[in-house]
């Protein structure tokens, strides 16, 4: 029976009332007409940033450039997946400040348009391209921009981040390879095996419903009242660990960017003591017995392996220093200087944390286009 209520209410929010024209309703600036604090978030997010980061887009030039063009669309269809959705962008001539607002970046619209994930990988959502827009909401209000639908794809506590995977896991067109596998390392994970409250989407935490619970913020618009929905509000910056390298929205968005990753990255990874058995995880974390120098590091706010993603490119590592009694350094590893790559070192006792990867010639690959499997 609750299945059915739920068609019913779903049903009951599509009316008959003309709504906003699906082109309108891609530009995520008619989002930001009732939605302004999730636009404004959006909007400093690295979704919104996805297709002008100059990083990527160097990346994408090269990568065309270096395979004759054989990348195709593979970089766009995440980072532009409104413009390769549309058929508006040629890969090999790619240039963002050409895309109008509605094929830039991770749109509202390409998110909340999804009808189904046929892929877990290299972007397999497949849009609706209609004016419904989906939600975990299960009675929407009924808006005169848009009909409105309840979607389990949508549903931050119970959606099983199928639709977050499915771009963030990324298999390379070239040679096949696994090279991120967030989404693969999160069902590995606690947080994808337990039931709440320990089991824990992606959306739970990059949408900061973990960290800060979601608030009770309602808004309005000409005369339409959203309803009040007891922690219903979730935020749209999606933290994670990078950061724009331009003020594309601005200092403020750049400096709440910041904060937000902070935030979220700071209590991931510590240094921890021992915990015994049913205790909580001890502090400390460094022991110096008999000569020897002992460190415990531990993910403990991570659901998937830290560093994830593009983990040959996001490199970590322990630097340690120790002194003797009059200040004097008798050890240290792991000091990396400034434009300095951790492997040129020769630190033996290098603890390093990311993805080795190589060519074909076992030689150390750059770019994920020449990464073959090491097996």
């Amino acid at each position: 029976m609750r299945h059915v209520a739920l068609a019913v209410l779903a049903l009951a929010a599509c009316s008959d009332t003309p709504k906003y024209s699906v082109e309108k309703l891609e530009d995520p600036a008619t989002c930001g007409d009732c939605h302004s604090q999730h636009f404004q978030e959006w909007g400093g997010s690295m979704h919104a940033y996805a297709s002008q980061d100059p990083v990527f887009v160097a990346m994408n030039k090269r990568g065309q450039r270096e395979t004759n063009g054989a990348l195709g669309t593979f970089c766009l269809q995440c980072h532009a997946p409104m413009a390769v959705a549309l058929g508006d962008v040629d890969p090999a001539s790619f240039d963002p400040s050409q895309l109008p607002a509605q094929e830039q970046g991770v749109t509202c619209y390409f998110c909340h348009d999804v009808k189904a994930v046929e892929a877990d990988h290299n972007n397999g959502l497949v849009l609706a391209l209609d004016d419904t827009m989906r939600g975990g909401v299960h009675d929407p209000t009924d808006s005169p921009a848009h009909n409105s639908k309840y979607d389990p794809l949508m549903d931050g506590a119970t959606n099983q981040s199928t639709a977050c995977g499915s771009c963030h896991d990324v298999v390379t067109p070239t040679n096949n390879v696994a090279l991120e596998r967030t989404y693969q390392e999160w069902h590995t994970t606690i947080f994808a095996t337990n039931p709440p409250p320990n089991g824990l989407t992606c959306s739970q935490c990059h949408m900061g419903t973990n960290v800060d619970p979601p608030t009770d913020q309602i808004g309005a618009k000409a005369g339409l009242t959203f309803k009040h929905r007891t922690g219903s509000f979730h935020e749209h910056m999606w933290i994670g660990i990078d950061q724009a390298y331009t003020p594309f929205a601005g200092t403020d968005a750049a400096a709440a960017q910041a904060m937000d990753i902070a935030r979220d990255l700071d209590p991931a990874l510590t240094i921890v003591g021992p915990t015994p058995l049913g205790k909580n995880i001890g502090e400390g974390g460094i022991c110096v017995f008999q000569g020897n120098i002992t460190v415990r590091m531990d993910t403990r706010g991570t659901g998937h392996m830290w560093p994830s993603g593009a983990a040959q490119d996001r490199r970590a590592w322990l630097e340690l220093i120790a002194y003797d009694a009059s200040n004097a350094v008798v050890f240290q590893t792991g000091n990396v200087g400034p434009q300095q790559d951790p492997e040129d070192l020769g630190d033996a006792n290098l603890v390093g944390f990311w993805d080795r990867t190589v060519k074909a010639d076992g030689m150390p690959a750059h770019f994920f286009w020449e990464v073959v499997n090491p097996e």
